[in-house]
This record gives structure tokens, C-alpha cells and sequence, in this order.
């Protein structure tokens, strides 16, 4: 079976190639689905789908893989350490490079969700997966398609002033992020096939830092493409600093807006400067031409920052009354009822209550809960949340914060079994929002099912049930969940007094959940 080409050159999308070794379709779904290999903490696994890399730089494999705790595809890359640099020194550097992207967190970012080093090797264990020491990383997978993909489909007279703006917004949005950090973050791959746009108008960037990861590790690659995204000081082995992803992204900005040099980042020619320069001619707009021009700028040094072209005239503007409200109730979500379900929402509203006035001379206007129009607000409470509508004009650059994340068992496993049961992590995270409900079983009249939903601190849901007697008691309830890593110590009392509360509370056979706002009780200061 012939293999597909694939969507993208980066590491995080692609087509997978599929192989076809039996030539009968079971025999095909059977080697798709087989896992090769994988993580040491038994969360991620590698499977027999290759993402074709073509030309990532410090990137030597990349296969699709599972997440077993989410549920969803991730990408499963391999870098290949050289010999000369797989002393302690050098793998130090290696996982402080791949520390600070794991950090990373932006809405416009291809996230990391994890990394380790592989020291074993065929020549110290035959059972080993590689010949040479790996580094493994795994990465978000894209499943949308490129932007370079998207521009082909685009008929020049399909595509809107408005829509260029909002993917340029979005991708300084995350320049800037990444700029901003201690020390600055390179992508140093910026082009139309490492932008990745999703059905809803998503931008997301992806194959961060590959030079940062290429000065540490062996590649097999050595043939550069898309020769017209690399800044001249590359070539006059000038220090690289974040100057250059300006340049690159002009370059993205430009095929954008002139849809002119598609197909020219197929060879690994340099477009000619006249090419270049007759797109930027071509655009009409003398404030356009201005906005591209200062980020092609051969001094790297006149060139200016990813923030400071978010206030260029093209782009600027001052965000609406309902993004800055947008954000503020996204911002602040944590302290609403996660889970509320719409028979609370109802009951919890007066569709006749007035939200907001205008007053005027001819008479006030009046806005109601019953007006508004409630799946469009939804979705766009949706898209700011996933990162489309960014604020640029009210935010200052931040370095990434360290996310808290739970215990996890050691990288490598060599530890012999044994006997003795090994230990619960105990979990890191605090608990920000909870509901519970208590439903009875009418076949059996003495045992309730106790079910309860907990916002953590990082965002993420956690959903408990089980079932109870009268000989059960809030207290013991707790402390099992304490004991088996499912809540922090510290959530202890909280957890005690909802379940004492509910146990307690006159229960409804198949009655839906009862939100319980405890905001005030737990919200982390």
C-alpha cells in the first residue's frame, strides 16, 4: 500500500504513513494499532503510525501515540544524542532545554506534554528500542491541516482584511509569549507549514525551538527547504536572536496577504529578493506594505518586537466592551459551578432581569437575560477561551509560570518487583470548585451511590462515585480518598463537610447532581 504524503513538515500534524504488511484490511487496522513501545509511566504509547518529518530539524522519528489517561492521539518524537554529547554535562543541558518548553502554555502554542531520555542501547541490553542513547519528547497533535494548505484553497477574493489580522494577532500573540520568557525561546521554524489553523479559526504553532533542540542531539537531516523564511544573518553566522523570527513571520505575513509564494517553499531554492518585493508591491495597501517591510528589514537589529508590531496601525485597535467581558468571566470561571447542569441554570435565572442599560435622550434601553442569544454566546465564550480572541492592548509580557502537576513514578524503570505494595502518589494539586449528589438505588434500599465532581487548580475535572452504607461516615469517606492520591491533604475538611452534607440531605431516587458553590471556602488566594 502506497504511503501518504504528509499534511505538514512539522513534527506535531501530519498525515500518518500507514504500512500495509499483509495486504488484507484486518492486517492493516492490526499494525495501525499496534504499540511499539511504551513511556515509563505507562501514560503514553507509541504506535506503528508514522508522522512524515521531511524537514524538522533535530527531529529524527515522529510517531502518532496514545494518551491513556486523556484519551487522545499525541505525537510520539525521537532526537538521537550524539556520542559526544551523551556525558552527565551534556544531558543536563539536554533536559534543561526540554524543561523550559514543557513549561510552555499558550493558547497559540502546539503544547509539550512530556519528555525523557533513553540511556539504554542495543550494545548494553538487546531488549533495548535503539542503537544510541534518545531523546523522547511528546507534543500535541494537530490533526487540522497547515496554514500553507489552507492559502491554497483560498481564492485571493474569498479572503477577508479581517481574517489576516486575526491569524497575525494570534500568532505575535504567541511570538511575543515565547520572546518574553527568561531566557528568550527561538522558534527558529516559523513558516506556513509549521502555523496550523483549526476549523474555528484557531492559530496554533508548532515544532517550537528545533535549534535549540538540534545543537544538543544527532540529526539525519541536513537538506534545508523554505530558504526564503530564514533571516540573512543566518547566513552571515551572526548571533541569532528573537530578530528572526520577525523575519519569518513577515514572510508568513506576506503569503498571507498576497497568496503569491505558495509552492515556493517546495524547493529548497531561495526565492529571489524580486519575488519578494513584487508580492509586497502587489498588496496595494501603503499601511500593509509598511507593516511587512519593517519586519523584512535586513538589520536585524531595526527590526521591531513581536509586542510593539501588535500596536502598529494595522493591527491595533481597541478591544470591544464584550472580548474584555469575555475574558474577565473566562478568567474567573473557577469560581462558578463547573458541572451546573441546565435545570440549575434555569432555576438560578430570571430571564426578565434586566443585565444592562443604555440611556439615551429618546427614552433608556434595556437588555434581559431572555434576549441574549445563549449558543452564540457560548461559542464565542468558547473561541475566547481557546485563544482566538487575544488581548494585546491590556496585557504585558510574562514568563511562563511552573504548572503544578501531580507525583509521577520514576522516568526510568528498573526497579525490581516486589512484594510489598508500592505507594500511592499523593496528589499536588488543590481543589478549587466541587459538586455532589447522592442517588438512591431502589433495588437496594440501604446503599447510595455518591457521586462527586471536583475542579482542580489546574483546570482539569475529576469525577468520583461510589457506592455507601449508613455505616459509612464523611469522615472515613475522605480519608480514603486522601490515602489513595484522588484529593489533597488539605482538601480534607472541605471534602468532609460536602460529603457529610449530602449524606445528610434528603435524597431522590435518579435526582440530577445539586451544584454546591464553595468558591468562597477553597478558591486558591
Amino acid at each position: 500500500m502506497a504511503s501518504k504524503k504528509a499534511s505538514s513538515n512539522g513534527s506535531d500534524t501530519a498525515e500518518p504513513e500507514k504500512k500495509d504488511t499483509s495486504g488484507h484490511d484486518s492486517g492493516e487496522e492490526s499494525d495501525e494499532s499496534e504499540i511499539l513501545e511504551e513511556s515509563p509511566c505507562g501514560r503514553w504509547q507509541k504506535r506503528c503510525e508514522v508522522v512524515q518529518q521531511r524537514d524538522v530539524r533535530g527531529i529524527d522519528q515522529a510517531y502518532l501515540a496514545m494518551d491513556t489517561d486523556e484519551g487522545v492521539e499525541v505525537v510520539w518524537n525521537e532526537a538521537i544524542i550524539s556520542d559526544k554529547k551523551s556525558s552527565k554535562s551534556q544531558l543536563d543541558k539536554i533536559r534543561q532545554v526540554f524543561d523550559n518548553l514543557i513549561q510552555l502554555d499558550h493558547a497559540n502554542l502546539v503544547k509539550f506534554h512530556k519528555y525523557w531520555i533513553d540511556s539504554k542501547t542495543k550494545q548494553d541490553d538487546p531488549k533495548a528500542k535503539s542503537s544510541k542513547p534518545r531523546v523522547i519528547f511528546i507534543t500535541e497533535y494537530m490533526s487540522s491541516g497547515s496554514l500553507k494548505q489552507f492559502l491554497k484553497k483560498t481564492k485571493k477574493n474569498n479572503k477577508t482584511l479581517k481574517a489576516w489580522k486575526r491569524w497575525c494577532t494570534q500568532i505575535l500573540s504567541a511570538l511575543s509569549y515565547l520572546h518574553s520568557c527568561d531566557p528568550p525561546i527561538i522558534h527558529g521554524n516559523l513558516t506556513c507549514d509549521t502555523i496550523f489553523i483549526q476549523h474555528n479559526g484557531l492559530i496554533k504553532i508548532g515544532s517550537v525551538a528545533p535549534d535549540a533542540i538540534y545543537s544538543h542531539v544527532k540529526t539525519n537531516r541536513e537538506q534545508t527547504r523554505n530558504m526564503h523564511y530564514i533571516a540573512p544573518e543566518y547566513a552571515d553566522n551572526n548571533p541569532v536572536t528573537t530578530a528572526v523570527d520577525i523575519y519569518s513571520f513577515g514572510i508568513c505575513a506576506l503569503e498571507m496577504a498576497a497568496l503569491k509564494l505558495q509552492g515556493n517553499g517546495e524547493s529548497s531554492h531561495h526565492v529571489p529578493q524580486e519575488t519578494i518585493d513584487q508580492a509586497i508591491l502587489s498588496l496595494g495597501d501603503p499601511l500593509l506594505q509598511d507593516f511587512i517591510k519593517r519586519c523584512l528589514q535586513k538589520d536585524a537589529k531595526s527590526r521591531p518586537k513581536a509586542r510593539e508590531l501588535l500596536f502598529h496601525a494595522m493591527l491595533f485597535e481597541v478591544h470591544s466592551l464584550k472580548v474584555m467581558a469575555a475574558h474577565s468571566f473566562v478568567k474567573n470561571a473557577n469560581i462558578l459551578p463547573e458541572n451546573m447542569t441546565d435545570e440549575d441554570r434555569q432555576t438560578r435565572t430570571n430571564l426578565e432581569q434586566v443585565i444592562g442599560e443604555m440611556v439615551r435622550k429618546e427614552g433608556t434601553v434595556q437588555w434581559k437575560f431572555s434576549q441574549v442569544p445563549t449558543l452564540e454566546l457560548e461559542k464565542f465564550l468558547e473561541d475566547v477561551r481557546n485563544g482566538i480572541y487575544p488581548l494585546t492592548a491590556f496585557t504585558f509580557p510574562k514568563t511562563p509560570d511552573v504548572p503544578r502537576q501531580r507525583a509521577v513514578s520514576p522516568e526510568i524503570a528498573e526497579s525490581e518487583k516486589s512484594e510489598t505494595p508500592e505507594p500511592v502518589d499523593l496528589e499536588t494539586r488543590t481543589v478549587v470548585n466541587m459538586n455532589a449528589s447522592v442517588v438512591v438505588n431502589p433495588e437496594v434500599p440501604n446503599v447510595r451511590q455518591l457521586t462527586i465532581l471536583l475542579r482542580m487548580d489546574d483546570k482539569m475535572n475529576r469525577q468520583l462515585s461510589c457506592d455507601f452504607s449508613t455505616e459509612d461516615t464523611a469522615s472515613t469517606l475522605a480519608d480514603e480518598l486522601v490515602h489513595y492520591g484522588f484529593i489533597n491533604e488539605v482538601d480534607r475538611d472541605k471534602v468532609t463537610t460536602l460529603i457529610e452534607d449530602h449524606i445528610k440531605a434528603p435524597t431522590i431516587p435518579a435526582q440530577p447532581p445539586v451544584a454546591v458553590e464553595t468558591a468562597k471556602e477553597i478558591h486558591v488566594k
